[in-house]
């Protein structure tokens, strides 16, 4: 070593030292004639490491740290620079420089080796040139098997390793932007038995000039801070994603999703059988085993091999196998397979010892599904192509999941009993079928909307009337949920009471306007906040009486859709019928529309969820209708099936009803009228002509009752009522008698006192008939009485 602190020597082709400096002996302590013609490798103290050996080899200029070893034993650490020359032969020979670290630079060097930090330095062209001893536990390779190779290539540089490939990429880039770069991976170093997540700091070195010759490769491991944020993410996920509607399976089926893409290799969901049918979860004591039933299972595997239950099937659970204990326990369960707990988790079930064995699996968790202090369930995850086993964290993230999950199912499980509760409370309250009547055939659809409220205030009825006539009405009350229900079952109450008292369509709307009004103002405070409207309950009818003797049919409606009537050559159209303000406004006229209806004609009368609906407005919901109306002789129940086919979604967002109505016609030998004189001296005279029709009839049996409800109710009509007088026989389901006048004054029944001469007509007409009543007309008023017809006449 000279004055400078720099050592100098020569070496020649074959390795030989040929120059040795005073440096050389300072730093060595080596004589010139100990070294000349020694091999210069003898004089070290560690090999040369990999970078320098494939540079000397090309030959190229080369500098880093090597130790060599000195005179007396103990290695000096140097910074060598190598630089190729050429003999007169064309020989490489060697010219040698190097200088003994400062005690900074040397400490720098001693805090770079032992920082925990894995670290590496590349040159320009991107090899490894140093590593600390930490970067050598990672990659489970000592300094000299690193240095000199790129980033993820395997020692014997034949092969990349995986999840290097994107780092190498990076390392490229810093190297030729000279701009700094964070990456972050999720890999296993070859010196790891696990994976692990990597954040990894890139950045250059520059020289004095701001050239790059180099790079700086910084690692920390990030595992708990990744885990932490993925479990935090897949939690943030599992609210999202579990939980989504309110179906009990959809929502075990979620929770297998989260959990295979995320945790899990395989999973299988049990839930309660009483709980998929919307009971209470709690067992009686003395109940037996718990009766579970497989809501979902999924796989990383195709097809789910692993699964020996299928969905849908009963099964129970061992008291004293894991998952009987987990149930018992209430806390998940975590278990490595082996022989022994492989039985245990079989359960003396060959197809699930075979399924564990076949797939390998070796690592498995069972977390039950608790709410509001209730097992719901079992859920049992497990591992077979995940060759990390599931740790503690995993089994707390599990129980996390689980009782999201189980919320969400007893949510579900408490919404499908009560909905069931307010769709049986619906379906009380409409029809179940067409009461008898020969006016009209019918065919009805009621399809409750898909949304959690699922009942709303849609309804139908078809109401027998007097004189063979039928009415016919379609409502809609405004909101979903029970309160429209009840709402829906007041006002359908409301306007069959009204239709007996026969009011003519506008009356009647008019009627049921003031009733809802009356609602309005019963609502109490706290009904009025839940309702969609506060204080008001608004809702929509129309109603329709036909008359199949007349053939003519007479409707109202208030604020409903407008109804369509399907001619007999199968063309559809609507109705032109003053539209009315809806029910509830009060104040504002409806009006009555007439018209002629021939005989096989159809009425289709709906609300407002067949034709509106999302991304689709009123007019296009109507053509369509009208389209899947049209069509000669179709019956009912088809052209309904077809309608709900070709407007509905799977999933309808607001109730539906649909009533169909083919007309008959009472043919005029069915049917009997005279005009009655305002002379008492032609009731004998009516009691003949009513006979002679029975007798055509082939009904004389009902001649006596027949001929008593005629004298009483033409008497009456002629000493009460005013001309014109008129008496009609008809022969439907029931023998009718009707008698019309002028007067608009109704009949009564009184009490006759013993002595009294008169006042016990009706009530005889009462007694002896099967019904009896009054209507007005716009004309005066109808007085009828409907006796029942012997059972041969009534089935033939």
């Amino acid at each position: 070593m000279g004055e400078h602190g720099v050592a100098t020597a020569a070496v020649d082709a074959r390795g030989l030292v040929v120059a040795w400096s005073v440096g050389a002996r300072r730093v060595l302590g080596y004589e010139h004639g100990e070294v000349l013609g020694r091999r210069a490798a003898d004089l070290l103290a560690r090999s040369l490491p990999a970078s320098a050996r494939s540079r000397l080899s090309e030959p190229a200029d080369w500098h880093g740290p090597v130790h060599a070893r000195h005179r007396d034993g103990h290695d000096v650490e140097l910074e060598l620079e190598a630089h190729p020359l050429l003999d007169s032969a064309g020989r490489t020979q060697w010219f040698l420089t190097a200088t003994v670290p400062e005690p900074a630079a040397r400490l720098r060097r001693l805090a770079l080796d032992q920082l925990p930090v894995p670290i590496a330095l590349f040159d320009h062209d991107g090899l490894a040139v140093s590593a600390n001893s930490a970067m050598e536990t990672v990659m489970g390779r000592p300094q000299q098997d690193l240095l000199g190779r790129r980033v993820g290539v395997s020692v014997d540089g034949q092969r990349r390793l995986p999840g290097f490939e994107g780092l190498d990429d990076a390392v490229r880039r810093v190297l030729r932007t000279g701009e700094p770069m964070p990456f972050e991976a999720w890999l296993r170093a070859p010196g790891e038995a696990n994976e692990h997540a990597w954040l990894v700091s890139l950045s250059p070195l520059k020289d004095a000039s701001g050239d790059v010759r180099g790079m700086c490769l910084a690692a920390i491991d990030s595992t708990e801070q990744f885990l932490a944020r993925r479990r935090l993410s897949m939690l943030n996920e599992s609210s999202n994603r579990i939980g989504s509607t309110l179906d009990v399976t959809r929502t075990a089926e979620e929770l297998a999703e989260v959990c295979t893409d995320h945790l899990a290799d395989f999973i299988i969901v049990d839930l309660l059988d009483s709980v998929l049918a919307g009971e209470e979860a709690a067992p009686s004591p003395d109940a037996g085993p718990l009766v579970f039933r497989r809501a979902a299972h999924r796989s990383v595997l195709e097809g789910c091999p692993e699964a020996v239950i299928p969905v849908g099937s009963r099964h129970s659970y061992d008291e004293g196998s894991p998952s009987g204990r987990a149930l018992a326990t209430g806390r998940a369960l975590l278990y490595e397979v082996d022989d022994v707990t492989g039985l245990r988790w079989a359960g003396g079930s060959r197809e699930r010892a075979r399924s564990i064995e076949t797939y390998g699996i070796h690592s498995i968790m069972a977390v039950p599904l608790r709410a509001r202090g209730l097992t719901l369930g079992l859920s049992i995850l497990s591992r077979h192509r995940t060759a990390e086993p599931f740790g503690e964290d995993d089994l707390l993230l599990a129980e996390e999941l689980a009782a999201h999950a189980a919320v969400c199912v007893d949510n579900a499980r408490r919404y499908t009993r009560e909905r069931a509760i307010a769709l049986e409370l619906q379906r009380s309250l409409l029809p179940h079928r067409a009461p008898r009547q020969a006016a009209v055939e019918v065919a009805s659809r009621y399809r409750p909307a898909s949304t959690r409220a699922g009942i709303g205030g849609d309804w139908f009825d078809v109401i027998p009337l007097s004189g063979a006539r039928v009415g016919l009405v379609v409502g809609d009350v405004v909101g979903h949920g029970v309160q429209a229900s009840a709402t829906m079952g007041r006002l359908r109450t409301a306007v069959r009471t009204l239709a007996d008292v026969d009011l003519a369509p506008d009356e009647l709307l008019t009627q049921l306007d003031d009733i809802v009004l009356r609602l309005e103002s019963e609502l109490t405070t706290d009904e009025a906040e839940d309702a969609e409207s506060p204080g008001e309950i608004g809702a929509t009818c129309l109603y329709a009486v036909y008359d199949p003797v007349a053939r003519r049919c007479s409707m109202a409606r208030a604020g409903h859709p407008p109804p369509a009537l399907i001619t007999p050559d199968g063309e559809a159209a609507f109705l032109d019928l003053p539209i009315g303000p809806p029910l509830g406004v009060g104040g504002l006229p409806f009006e009555t529309a007439e018209f002629d209806v021939p005989e096989g004609s159809v009425f289709a009368l709906y609300t407002d969820g067949l034709v509106q609906g999302a991304g689709r407005d009123l007019d296009d919901g109507l053509a369509r209708l009208r389209q899947a109306l049209r069509g000669t002789a179709r019956p009912l129940e088809e052209t309904c099936d077809g309608v709900l086919a070709s407007l509905l979604t799977d999933r309808p967002v607001d109730d539906v009803a649909l009533l169909l109505a083919r007309t008959r016609a009472l043919d005029a030998d069915r049917v009997a009228v005279w005009d009655v004189p305002a002379d008492p001296a032609f009731v004998g005279q009516a009691r003949k002509l009513a006979c002679d029709q029975l007798a055509a009839w082939q009904l004389e049996d009902l001649s006596f009752v027949t001929e008593l409800v005629v004298s009483e109710l033409v008497t009456n009509a002629i000493r009460y009522g005013g001309s014109p007088i008129q008496l009609r026989l008809i022969r439907e389901a029931t023998l009718i008698c009707e008698v019309s006048d002028s007067s608009a004054t109704a009949p009564h029944m009184r009490r006759a006192r013993a002595f009294d001469e008169g006042g016990r007509g009706l009530l005889l007409v009462a007694q002896l008939t099967q019904r009896w009543g009054s209507r007005h007309t716009r004309t005066g008023k109808t007085i009828w009485a409907e006796q029942a017809l012997p059972d041969e006449e009534r089935t033939a």
